[in-house]
């Protein structure tokens, strides 16, 4: 996955390439899950028991999950990423709630899998803490795809392998949002621009939503209901211009569709270290609400 990286820094790959070389790479990771887990049943929640029972072996679809997580973890942190200390300060954030998460359950069933798991995280974290002080704003180090895909891959890793790969989407929550947003433009329903981090305003010394320019000609039917429907619900900001009023021509500029340009198109131009800080403090939330789910809520359900 360093590799992958790379080359997506150097070489710039197409999306169709970080699907599928991560989807091979995780291959001989569900080759470990199956010679050494191989538990592929899910409990189920009680107001579904009824009609299901207490559990369901999904079998192969389980696997198909697992490797379409370690495909997701990979990718998470690369599109969410483009401001000073983001891409290493979420890794962190979710590297130390894994962390935490394996020393609750350390006494657990799994408790060898928990010791797995912290086997990795811990190095991890020990890596990305000094990486972090040069990340930060003003950053001295950038670190590019190739740590996005390390760090995405070793979370899906742990997950898997440490068993709560359930749970390790819990602390992916902004990701699993920012992803969301960004099918739009990932699926080329709307124009993606190569990079989508906001831009830099020298006269305020803020950072700005990042835009991208087209035509109203340029979506098809499905791309503009998809455009209407983001726009109605204010997940972008759009200027529009009649270019042509005999042809109908219209000029769309709108804000990239990021969970970064999002934030910045609520609560306005920020400063580069401020914005990082408030996008952090948002994925601490995230992660004590995940807590929260799986050990108070989930009581309610299971």
């Amino acid at each position: 996955m360093i590799f992958l990286g790379f080359a997506d820094d150097v070489l710039d790959l197409k999306w169709r390439d970080k699907l599928l070389l991560p989807t091979v790479a995780s291959l001989p990771l569900l080759m470990v899950y199956f010679a050494n887990i191989n538990s592929t049943t899910i409990i189920v929640p009680f107001p579904l028991r009824s009609w299901i029972g207490y559990s369901l072996n999904l079998g192969f679809l389980y696997y198909v999950y697992m490797g379409m997580l370690a495909v997701f973890c990979t990718n998470a942190i690369n599109i969410y990423a483009g401001i000073n200390g983001i891409e290493v300060g979420q890794s962190l954030v979710i590297a130390f709630s894994v962390l935490i998460s394996n020393l609750i359950e350390y006494n657990g069933p799994f408790r060898d899998n928990h010791i797995f798991s912290m086997y990795l995280i811990i190095p991890f974290i020990a890596c990305a803490l000094p990486l972090f002080l040069y990340n930060k704003y003003p950053s001295r180090v950038f670190v590019g795809d190739t740590f996005c895909y390390f760090a995405g891959m070793t979370f899906a890793v742990v997950g898997i392998l440490g068993h709560f790969s359930k749970f390790l989407l819990l602390f992916f929550v902004p990701q699993i949002f920012n992803f969301l947003l960004s099918i739009p433009q990932l699926f080329k329903f709307i124009p993606c621009p190569r990079h989508r981090m906001p831009r830099f305003n020298p006269e305020t010394g803020l950072l700005e939503p990042s835009v991208v320019q087209f035509y109203n000609k340029d979506l098809s039917k499905i791309s503009m209901i998809i455009f209407t429907v983001f726009r109605l619900f204010r997940f972008i900001r759009v200027v529009e211009k009649l270019e042509d009023k005999n042809k109908k021509l219209v000029k769309y500029e709108s804000s990239n569709f990021t969970i970064i340009n999002f934030y910045l198109t609520v609560f306005g131009p920020k400063r580069e270290d401020k914005l990082t800080k408030h996008l952090l403090f948002l994925q601490i939330v995230s992660c004590f609400i995940a807590f929260m789910i799986r050990y108070q809520l989930s009581k309610i359900f299971y």
